[in-house]
């Protein structure tokens, strides 16, 4: 594992071994997150065995909300969500259109959460590495979600390839997440943003 500062170079090194095949650590707007190419099939695998999570599907980030919409069908409710909660702390969880996300991300479920994140670096670091990346929280599932990069060494075994040190994390709380179906709003863990300022 290597500990790289979250410069333009640290990003530009991370997003290439990222479409390597590498498993890294970075900084987001919320907590810090593990990821991957989602179409990287063993790189997947690793962030789960990393993680020790089981039967949970995981999220992608996407640098933008086009990218988002290439990924899953955003209707009516989901898509003036997604207009005014992104770039930011809400997790969409939606139907995939792109069939050629590995079903070890979505456990075979026809839903798939995405999020564009508020964060500067993170968004660089998801467009530098393809517009998509693994986001789940960087932690052994059931251990606190870290917030900063030293939080990352002492809940997550170091088995990933980098971490990407950017400080401390804006918000140091975790995405609200809701499921939409058919303009049929559900709500699945409420966190950064409450079911008031969401309006549902």
């Amino acid at each position: 594992m290597e500990v790289i500062r979250c410069t333009e170079s640290g990003i530009k090194k991370a997003a290439e071994a990222v479409r390597r095949g590498a498993v890294i650590v970075y900084p987001t707007d919320t907590v810090y997150g593990i990821g991957c190419d989602p179409y990287n099939i063993k790189a997947v695998q690793r962030v789960i065995e990393i993680k020790m999570r089981e039967q949970k599907p995981l999220p992608v980030l996407c640098s933008s909300l086009e990218n988002a919409k290439n990924l899953v069908r955003l209707d009516r409710k989901s898509l003036r969500l997604a207009q005014k909660f992104w770039p930011g702390p809400l997790t969409i969880v939606a139907e995939i259109i792109d069939q050629d996300i590995p079903r070890v991300i979505t456990l075979g479920s026809k839903m798939l959460g995405v999020r564009v994140p508020n964060h500067e670096l993170a968004l660089h670091l998801i467009e530098l590495s393809g517009g998509f990346l693994v986001g789940t929280s960087a932690n052994k599932t059931g251990l606190k979600s870290p917030t900063s990069a030293e939080e990352v060494k002492s809940v997550l075994s170091s088995e990933y390839d980098i971490l990407l040190d950017g400080g401390e994390t804006p918000l140091k709380i975790e995405s609200t997440v809701i499921e939409v179906d058919n303009d049929d709003v559900k709500l699945l863990r409420e966190k950064a943003i409450s079911k008031e300022v969401l309006g549902i």
